[in-house]
C-alpha cells in the first residue's frame, strides 16, 4: 500500500514497546530492505515516494495523548482486545485528513483481554450505539487452520494449541467469544442461563437493584418464585442523567410489584454542593419504591452470584435465569475479567462493563434465601442476615414482602 500510494500514512499500534519491537520492527527491517529508510528516534519508516509507516504503543489510556490530532489514512492494531475501548475511540479519530487516499482501520486479535468486550460487541455480536453505522465493522473470523503455511510448517504448533487450559484452548483454537482466559463468570452459559420473556406475576417477590453514576444508570428489575429460582427481567442502562432524572426514569418503569431498590451505599453519601445525599434526591421523585442500602461487600457477592450460576434451579438449568430482553447484562456478566491483584473479585475496569453486573450482584444480595446461607456459613454476615433489625436493614425490607 505504501509503494502503491505516494504519500500515504499508516500506522502500526501494538500494546507495549517490546511487542512492538519483536513482532513489527525488527520484521520489517528485514522485510523492506532499502525500500524504505527507518528512523528509530520517529519509530518511521519513511519511503522514497513520501509514504510512511509510524509505529505506535499504548501501554496506559495516557498515551492516548501521544496521538491526539495526529492525522493516518490506515492504522493497524494488532492484538486489538489488549487496548481499552477509550484506547480505540481515540485512534479511530485520528482516521481521517484531506487526500483522496483510501481510510480504514484494521484489527487483528484474539478472545479475552481488557477490550474483549467491546471488540465483541461491534465485531462479533454487532451490536450497535445510535452513533455508530453497521456498515464501518466487519468481522472476519480466521482460525488456525486457515493458515496453511503455519500449519504445513509447524504442526506441532497445532498440538500447542489443542493442549492448552480448557478456556484458552477454546478461545484460540477454537475462537469462542464466549469463553476466554481471565474471564470471571466462566460459569455464564447464553444456553443455560438466558430465557424468554414470560409471566412473572404469581412470583411472590419482586425487586429492583440500581448502581448509578453519571457515566451509567444502571437498574435490573427482578422476582423470584416460591421455589426459590431468581429471575433477572429487565433492565435500564442510560447515561449522562443527574439524579432527580435518574429517579424519575427508574419511577416510570417500575410497577407496583417492586416492594422496593437496592442501590449502592454511595448513594447515601452526602454532596458538598447541596448537602443532600443521592438517596434524598432521589426519594422525593414521586412514586419512586424505597431506597435500601445495598450490601457491598464484592467477594462474598460474586461467590453468591458464582453459586447461584452454578446451581441448577428447581425446574429451570440454573438458579439464576436472566430474561433475553436484558441484553446489556447479557453482554457485560460474561466480559468481567478477573481483578488481577485478587483472584476473587472481579476487575473494575473496562468501567464501561461493570454496572450491570454491580447491579445484580446488588439484586441478589438483597435476597438469599435461608438454604443458601449454607454454603457461606463461615462468614458471619450470613448467619446473622435474617435477624438484622437495624433500620433500613435488609432483613426489614425482605420479611415484610
Amino acid at each position: 500500500m505504501s509503494l502503491h500510494y505516494p504519500g500515504i500514512r499508516i500506522m502500526i499500534i501494538r500494546r507495549t514497546l517490546s511487542e512492538l519491537r519483536e513482532n513489527h520492527i525488527l520484521p520489517m527491517l528485514t522485510e523492506l530492505g532499502s525500500l524504505a529508510e527507518y528512523s528509530e528516534s520517529k519509530k518511521l519508516f519513511l519511503f522514497p515516494n513520501g509514504s510512511r509507516i509510524t509505529l505506535g504503543y499504548m501501554d496506559s489510556e495516557r498515551d492516548v495523548l501521544r496521538y491526539q490530532g495526529q492525522e493516518y489514512d490506515v492504522i493497524a492494531i494488532d492484538e486489538a482486545t489488549q487496548l481499552t475501548e477509550y484506547q480505540f475511540a481515540t485512534l479511530k479519530a485520528c482516521i481521517r485528513g484531506t487526500s483522496q487516499f483510501p481510510r480504514r482501520m484494521y484489527l487483528t486479535c484474539n478472545p479475552g483481554g481488557v477490550g474483549h468486550a467491546w471488540v465483541k460487541r461491534l465485531f462479533v455480536d454487532r451490536s450497535f450505539l445510535p452513533n455508530e453505522d453497521p456498515a464501518d465493522y466487519s468481522f472476519i473470523p480466521a482460525k488456525v487452520y486457515d493458515n496453511k503455511i503455519l500449519v504445513n510448517s509447524d504442526p506441532d504448533y497445532i498440538r500447542q494449541l489443542e493442549s492448552l487450559p480448557d478456556t484458552l484452548r477454546q478461545a484460540w483454537l477454537d475462537g469462542k467469544w464466549d469463553v476466554f482466559e481471565g474471564q470471571f463468570f466462566s460459569e455464564f452459559s447464553r444456553e443455560i442461563h438466558v430465557t424468554k420473556p414470560f409471566d412473572t406475576s404469581s412470583h411472590p417477590k419482586h425487586w429492583a437493584a440500581m448502581d448509578y453514576g453519571f457515566d451509567m444508570l444502571a437498574v435490573i428489575w427482578m422476582s423470584c418464585d416460591s421455589l426459590g429460582n431468581i429471575f433477572a427481567e429487565r433492565e435500564l442502562a442510560v447515561s449522562g442523567l443527574t439524579l432527580s432524572r435518574a429517579a424519575e426514569l427508574t419511577s416510570r418503569l417500575c410497577d407496583e410489584k417492586t416492594a422496593f431498590i437496592v442501590a449502592s451505599p454511595d448513594l447515601w453519601n452526602r454532596r458538598q454542593d447541596s448537602g443532600l445525599s443521592g438517596v434524598e434526591i432521589m426519594s422525593a421523585t414521586k412514586d419512586l419504591p424505597p431506597l435500601i442500602k445495598a450490601d457491598n461487600r464484592r467477594i462474598i457477592g460474586w461467590r453468591f452470584l458464582r453459586e447461584l450460576l452454578s446451581s441448577k434451579g428447581d425446574g429451570y438449568a440454573s438458579r439464576l435465569s436472566i430474561f433475553e430482553n436484558s441484553t446489556e447484562l447479557i453482554r457485560c456478566l460474561p466480559a468481567l475479567l478477573h481483578d488481577r491483584k485478587n483472584p476473587e473479585d472481579a476487575a473494575s475496569e473496562p468501567h464501561a462493563i461493570t454496572h450491570l453486573p454491580e447491579a445484580l450482584r446488588y439484586g441478589i444480595m438483597a435476597f438469599m434465601p435461608e438454604a443458601e446461607t449454607r454454603a457461606f456459613k463461615d462468614d458471619g454476615f450470613y448467619s446473622s442476615f435474617f435477624s438484622k433489625k437495624s433500620e433500613g436493614s435488609y432483613a426489614d425490607t425482605i420479611l415484610k414482602f
